[in-house]
This record gives structure tokens, sequence and C-alpha cells, in this order.
């Protein structure tokens, strides 16, 4: 996997990452930092990252589970190190899962799935940060 980030110039901090698959991805840093606030800062798109990978997993594995999936959002909380480097030192994953008749043993193991083994994201980011996780289930009855 290769990805190329370009610094935008000399007037602030924003950067533009070209991914192998040829997506472009923003990046700028705080105003205070030199940045114009026009876009996630690194960090932000790294949290982003881990959630996206676990709720394509959690998805991916409820189907597979034959389960009628309708929806799944993830709102990550994190919190990071006073000191540099500022690694996540806790990540809270709360899901937010929506379907018919969905089996919450069957969700529960999705997620723990997600997080034990096959999330590189939220794995790797767990060997700095304490990982915990919640889920609510959402009987979409429409």
């Amino acid at each position: 996997m290769e990805c190329t980030v370009r610094w935008g110039g000399l007037s602030g901090m924003t950067f533009l990452a070209e991914s192998e698959s040829g997506h472009v991805v923003a990046m700028d840093g705080a105003v205070e930092g030199g940045g114009h606030n026009l876009a996630p800062r690194p960090m932000e798109l790294l949290l982003a990252g881990a959630g996206g990978c676990t709720a394509y997993d959690v998805v991916l594995i409820l189907k597979m589970s034959n389960q009628d999936v309708r929806g799944c959002d993830v709102k990550l909380s994190a919190e990071r190190a006073e000191t540099d480097p500022k690694v996540f030192t806790k990540i809270h994953f709360h899901f937010t899962v929506r379907g018919r008749n969905l089996r919450p043993n069957i969700v529960n193991s999705a997620i723990n799935r997600s997080h034990s083994k096959y999330c590189s994201a939220s794995i790797m980011l767990g060997e700095t940060a304490e990982i915990t996780h919640s889920v609510e289930i959402v009987d979409d009855l429409a």
C-alpha cells in the first residue's frame, strides 16, 4: 500500500494525501498552529479511519450472518497523551446498529471479532490506547 502526501504551499499547513487507489483527502492544521482550519487534522483522520475500518467489518460480518442490517454508525471518543508524542491513550467506540430483528449476540460478536481479529486500525491503535466499546441496537421497523 502506498500514499503520497503533499504540502499545499507556503501560506499554511494544508496537505493533500493521494491514496494508492487514486483518492485525495485534504488535511489542515489549526489556526494557532499555522493552518487555516480548512480540513480535518491528521489525527482526526486516523481516528476516523479506525471507525471506518471497524464499521466495515461489523456490517460485513452481520451481512454474512444473515442479519437484516440497515445502518451502522460509530461515534469515537478519544483521549491523547499530554506530552509528545501525543498518542491516543483511550478510545471508546459507540456503535448504533440499525436493522430488522437483529440478534444482540450476533451484533456483539461482530463487534468483538472486529476489535480482536479483523480491524487492523483499532488493533494497531490498541497498542497505545485502551480500547472500549458500547452498542445500541435499533429495530428498524420502517
